[in-house]
């Protein structure tokens, strides 16, 4: 059964589809139309990759877009960052028991909901494309990858031995660090020529990059208060 936030991804990847087809088809025709003496025509505009400009396009290169297909670098972001999330789903885990702040007990669980769903979503992604996807410890088997702001194993253990203020604050640290590691991965997507073009791919790194951004403001003001109480 999809989730609603994957059924969310999918509805905008037919949406993106069909808009750009209609785009291009419009732009083709209203091309036609000026060969024959009728001026005018709205401009097509790509949206940039995150804090990046929206650029101009023509009708050939729209047309191009709405037949975009994954490439080697989308499979490897979405492997890593499977492994990525699921360890943000461990560290969430740890909060209960270690708080005694609902403020974190809130945050995590808002980690917990948003990530394994996402999770599933990047499962499918694979699947629906034959690609191998990486079971939810992957990440823990030796000689493992480790995805841009992830945490080493004495890490974890710092953080899994901390209570109360100290574990609060530890766990903001290492959040934002993680987080800033998944802001890191999808600029390093968007800068491999071809990648992260294919429309769900697209919506779906653009999303990781806005969520990321927004936690992170969030942390660092609930870091900054933990700080002031000391």
């Amino acid at each position: 059964m999809y989730s609603r936030k994957a059924g969310e991804y999918f509805m905008r990847f037919v949406t993106v589809i069909f808009s750009l087809a209609a785009i291009a088809t419009a732009a083709m025709a209203g091309t036609a139309c000026r060969t024959a003496g009728v001026g005018g025509g709205a401009p097509i505009v790509q949206p940039g990759a995150p804090g990046e400009a929206s650029r101009e396009i023509s009708a050939e290169k729209a047309t191009d877009l709405s037949r975009v297909r994954f490439t080697p670098a989308d499979v490897r972001f979405m492997q890593g960052m499977i492994g990525h999330h699921a360890q943000a789903l461990e560290m969430a885990a740890l909060v209960p028991e270690r708080t005694d702040r609902e403020d974190m007990r809130l945050l995590a669980k808002r980690i917990d909901v948003s990530q394994a769903d996402e999770i599933k979503m990047m499962q499918r992604w694979l699947e629906a494309r034959g690609q191998e996807v990486p079971g939810p410890h992957a990440h823990h088997a030796p000689g493992a990858s480790m995805m841009p702001g992830m945490l080493t194993a004495e890490e974890m253990s710092r953080l899994a031995a901390a209570k109360g203020d100290s574990f609060d604050r530890l766990f903001l640290e290492l959040m934002i660090k993680h987080h800033e590691g998944a802001l890191t991965m999808v600029k390093e997507l968007y800068a491999t020529p071809g990648a992260g073009q294919e429309s769900e791919m697209y919506g779906f790194a653009s999303d990781v990059d806005a969520d990321q951004r927004m936690e992170i403001r969030r942390m660092r003001g609930m870091l900054m208060m933990s700080k002031e109480q000391r």
